[in-house]
């Protein structure tokens, strides 16, 4: 878990639980696709053999697919991380071999590999250059201008970015992440934040939820 508390209703959206109860709205999903990688997507849905799992303790993986509006499906791996360790870099290895091998294992080829984005949302600065938002994709290191071509990225998006490289709703959504309230959605004009917002309180109004949010924190040794 992100926050050691003792009951949902202190959660912010970094909390893995919270997090991951938020992104099944598809709506949502979509809005912070797009906003995140600023291109129009058509619709977001869950694959039917990929659908959340809350008894799996480690994991703040989202995974879901999107069409975009060419109708080109692509395959997004969304994560929330709390903590910097030495394997994260190679978690965005490990995550594109997940997704490649559900192609791979059904028998077909190469070729139809899906266009893919995996993406970390950081409560740190994984790189410590006090960016918001570090976009990688595959290129010639003698000519920057070739790309290899795989249409595989990796984007790692961090709550503690310093440089005025995003928009102000960007800023405000990684503001949000950290500190969850009213205020800080009231505060603020974006459309993306409030919706998430009503979810969130939708979620923490639940009677439902905080069962489901103590049993987790037992099995991950929380309280």
């Amino acid at each position: 878990m992100a926050n050691k508390t003792n009951t949902i209703q202190e959660l912010n959206l970094a909390d893995s639980f919270l997090f991951g109860k938020v992104m099944r709205d598809t709506e949502i999903c979509r809005m912070v696709l797009e906003k995140i990688l600023n291109v129009p997507i058509k619709k977001a849905e869950f694959p039917v053999t990929k659908k959340f799992t809350d008894i799996a303790p480690d994991s703040g993986d989202i995974r879901l697919d999107a069409c975009i509006n060419d109708e080109q499906e692509t395959i997004y791996s969304v994560e929330m991380l709390c903590c910097k360790d030495e394997e994260l870099l190679k978690k965005a290895r490990y995550f594109q071999c997940n997704i490649d091998s559900d192609i791979i294992l059904s028998g077909k080829r190469c070729t139809k590999l899906k266009k893919s984005y995996i993406i970390f949302i950081c409560t740190f600065d994984p790189f410590s250059d006090g960016r918001h938002i570090y976009t990688f994709e595959n290129r010639c290191l003698e000519d920057l201008s070739l790309t290899l071509g795989d249409e595989t990225t990796e984007i790692f998006l961090s709550t503690k970015g310093k440089k005025d490289d995003v928009d102000d709703e960007i800023k405000d959504f990684l503001a949000y992440i950290e500190n969850s309230t009213d205020a800080c959605a009231q505060q603020t004009s974006s459309q993306l934040v409030k919706a998430i917002h009503k979810r969130v309180t939708e979620i923490k109004l639940d009677k439902d939820m905080e069962p489901q949010y103590m049993n987790l924190s037992q099995m991950q040794g929380g309280i």
